[in-house]
Parts: structure tokens; C-alpha cells; sequence
């Protein structure tokens, strides 16, 4: 009798960024921890650019948050994006619940107001599915 592997966190949290790779321009997305960790990552991204890009997510944020303290005198002001353009394309960052964040990277030609919003879409929907408590099997189900 064979086993199926259980998904691993990055598996089960990968899915949230199906949506935003199927829009036209978006290359690239990844889901990373506030330290600095991918929890989940685009397949067409390898793990070591992966890796860079979630630490760079922590920077980014990091730097961000302290940008607009230096503004406002704000203690810990709430970002709601931060973007990054260059003659290659946009890399977006948004918040995506506690201590994670979720980065696009699309080229120069993106819709990025269409890119934002399907962001916030996901967010949500990550947010939601990380709320849902685990199912469990019922008795029944458990003895077939």
C-alpha cells in the first residue's frame, strides 16, 4: 500500500498565487514570512532567487515602514503596498495577514492597477483559508 506525501506548508499555501500568474505581465509571485522566509513561491522562480526575493520582501518592507516614519514621526505606520518600478517591470509588495507578506513581480506592461487589486483578492482569500480551522474526519469516514 503506497502513501501519498502530505503537502508541505509551501504546497498548501502556493495556490494563493495561481490567480495573480494567470494575469497578463505578471512573471513572478511569492509568499514570504516578515523574516525574511518563503512560504510559498511562482514555479517558474527557482528556490535560491525564491529565497533572495522573501529576504528582500522583509528588507523592502523594513525600509518602507521606516521611509514614512521618517515623514510622519508615525510609531509603526501599516503599509498597505510598496512599489518598485524599473525599466524591467514592478515589483509590488503587500501585506498578507500576520507576519507575511506577498511580492509580484510583472514587466512594464502590466495593468498594475488590475495587478493591486487581484492582490487584495488573494490576500483576502489567504487570510480566510489560514482562519478555517483544519478538517478532521469524522468516525465513520475514519473506519472505511
Amino acid at each position: 500500500m503506497s502513501s501519498t506525501p502530505s503537502p508541505t506548508p509551501v504546497d498548501e499555501i502556493s495556490w494563493v498565487l495561481n490567480p495573480l500568474l494567470e494575469l497578463p505581465g505578471v512573471l513572478h509571485a511569492v509568499i514570504a514570512t516578515g523574516d525574511g522566509l518563503v512560504e510559498g513561491a511562482s514555479n517558474g522562480l527557482g528556490r535560491a532567487s525564491a529565497e533572495r526575493v522573501a529576504a528582500m520582501t522583509a528588507t523592502l518592507h523594513a525600509a518602507a515602514r521606516a521611509f514614512t516614519t521618517a515623514f510622519t514621526d508615525a510609531e509603526r505606520p501599516r503599509l498597505a503596498q510598496t512599489v518598485v518600478e524599473s525599466d524591467l517591470g514592478y515589483a509590488v509588495v503587500v501585506p498578507a495577514g500576520e507576519n507575511t507578506s506577498l511580492a509580484v513581480f510583472a514587466g512594464p506592461d502590466a495593468q498594475l492597477g488590475n495587478v493591486a487589486y487581484q492582490m487584495q483578492i488573494q490576500v483576502a482569500a489567504l487570510g480566510r483559508a489560514l482562519a478555517s480551522p483544519t478538517r478532521q474526519q469524522d468516525a465513520a469516514t475514519a473506519r472505511s
